[in-house]
């Protein structure tokens, strides 16, 4: 049971990685990106998720370098995730791409680096360069994000390594139950990006009721209900007081009847792009 925001799972590979993080998506260069990475590190926050596309890479370092300041906590204290974009996909130029990242950032070291989306005819190429950058020690573990289980499966064909991360969009609307036990089968740690369906879920009755019955708002709701699933979940917030109450999520338990109900949302419906058909 997660008991705590500094609470970790253990990839396949033994690295521990914090089950709640901050998200940045859409956060622009600034101060209130670098505020947002500070007060949430300030607050107990050991995780963070960016990624190259979104042009935000140095805010988060000087973020992150402003909290380790504030706290006195040390670099291997933070989870950072970044992410090779599209246009990068391919041998050379991933290894590229995860240099200038690492530049931007201001770290001589990502902890989690994951092909952002499975670019057909590119990613297995992408991935044994992240597998280079893994035997090299550049890099803590290594992961795709947005990719299906026959995406998953072609990877795994030619890889030496598994990949230890798979992060999806994930909400109440879309659980993707079979994508995530093909993942647990797997040794794969599944990942939500947009748990709060970029807020299209905040007003959602049935949710509304069963935070009423714990105190709780509905974000707090289905952020304990990814956690109960050992879902890795990152909320994103700029927001001093939204990202404390994003983590708020240690003093109380979901029954099994409200899980279930949760999983009832299911529409297989999407705020983003379908990792099958997509042409960026």
């Amino acid at each position: 049971m997660v008991n705590n925001l500094q609470d970790t799972t253990t990839l396949h590979n033994g690295v521990k990685m914090p089950m709640l993080g901050l998200g940045v998506f859409l956060v622009e260069e600034g101060a209130e990106l670098e505020n947002a990475v500070k007060t949430a590190i300030q607050h107990g926050y050991r995780s963070i998720d960016t990624a190259a596309i979104y042009g935000n890479e140095e805010g988060v370092g000087r973020g992150i370098r402003q909290g380790l300041e504030l706290t006195g906590l040390s670099r291997e204290d933070i989870f950072v995730t970044s992410k090779v974009w599209n246009a990068d996909q391919g041998y050379e130029s991933t290894i590229a791409a995860y240099e200038t990242s690492l530049k931007k950032l201001g770290l001589e070291y990502l902890d989690l680096y994951l092909i952002h989306w499975p670019v057909a005819g590119k990613f297995t190429e992408s991935w044994r360069a992240l597998e280079t950058l893994y035997k090299e020690g550049r890099v803590k573990a290594i992961g795709v994000s947005n990719f299906l289980i026959h995406q998953l499966e072609e990877v795994m064909k030619t890889a030496e390594i598994k990949p230890m991360v798979n992060q999806m969009e994930h909400h109440p609307r879309l659980i993707q139950k079979e994508l995530q036990a093909f993942c647990k089968e797997n040794g794969i740690q599944f990942e939500a990006w947009s748990p709060l369906m970029q807020g299209k879920l905040l007003d959602n009755v049935e949710l509304a009721e069963i935070g009423a019955k714990y105190g709780k708002t509905i974000a707090q709701v289905i952020l304990r209900w990814n956690l109960q699933n050992g879902v890795v979940t990152i909320p994103k917030s700029t927001k001093e007081h939204r990202i404390v109450e994003n983590a708020s999520l240690f003093d109380f338990e979901l029954t099994k009847e409200d899980m279930e109900c949760i999983d009832g949302l299911d529409q297989n419906e999407r705020v983003g792009p379908d990792p099958d058909n997509f042409d960026f």
